[in-house]
């Protein structure tokens, strides 16, 4: 016997903290969350339209039956977060000021996201559409880019990176003159 949804509209949360069920076959439209902590959370067939997520806590929360759909991320602690398994039906985040750092976003459609202020530290963009995505002052150290679609994507304040121009699609990306040297790492070419 299937499970019906519960549905929730234009609601605020403040300070919760979820337990490993709490939100399963929940549907939240029009929401903001405010300092929850959603880190215990094991997620089942639920969907975020049009919500806010202010100073919250993802860090290892198993995210792998959620739909995220014009979803925006503030000052929010998401590490070791594997998004790779999300619904891909009209997948849209926002990351301003996030600390990202060990997620997944591994085969993605992310094109025109912005990552505002993000740590981005070992993230895995591999095989992923990073399509005119937006990398604004991003800590990129180890992130893995390997047969990524960057084509368009702006670089151009973000720092740490290492891509490999022939493992990646960097057509008409931005980059600045003083990060270029994470394009060279794979020649062993010394920028000085």
């Amino acid at each position: 016997m299937k499970k019906e949804s519960e549905y929730f509209l234009d609601k605020e949360y403040n300070t919760i903290i979820y337990t490993k069920d709490d939100l399963n076959f929940k549907d939240f439209e029009g929401c903001v969350f405010n300092d929850c902590n959603f880190s215990a959370c094991t997620f089942l067939a639920v969907t975020f339209i049009d919500c806010v997520f202010n100073d919250c806590i993802f860090s290892e929360a198993k995210i792998n039956y959620v739909a995220l759909r014009t979803v925006t991320f503030n000052r929010c602690e998401i590490k070791e977060v594997n998004f790779a398994m999300c619904d891909k039906l009209i997948f849209e985040v926002h990351f301003n000021d996030c600390i990202l750092d060990f997620s997944k976003f591994y085969t993605l459609k992310l094109k025109g996201t912005p990552f505002i202020n993000c740590s981005l530290i070992a993230v895995d963009f591999m095989a992923t559409d990073l399509t005119s995505v937006v990398f604004d002052n991003c800590d990129l150290y180890r992130s893995e880019f390997n047969k990524a679609i960057a084509n368009k994507a702006d670089f151009k304040t973000s720092f740490n990176y290492t891509i490999d121009p022939s493992k990646t699609k960097l057509k008409k990306a931005v980059f600045s003159l003083n990060e270029v040297k994470g394009l060279l790492f794979t020649h062993d070419v010394i920028v000085s």
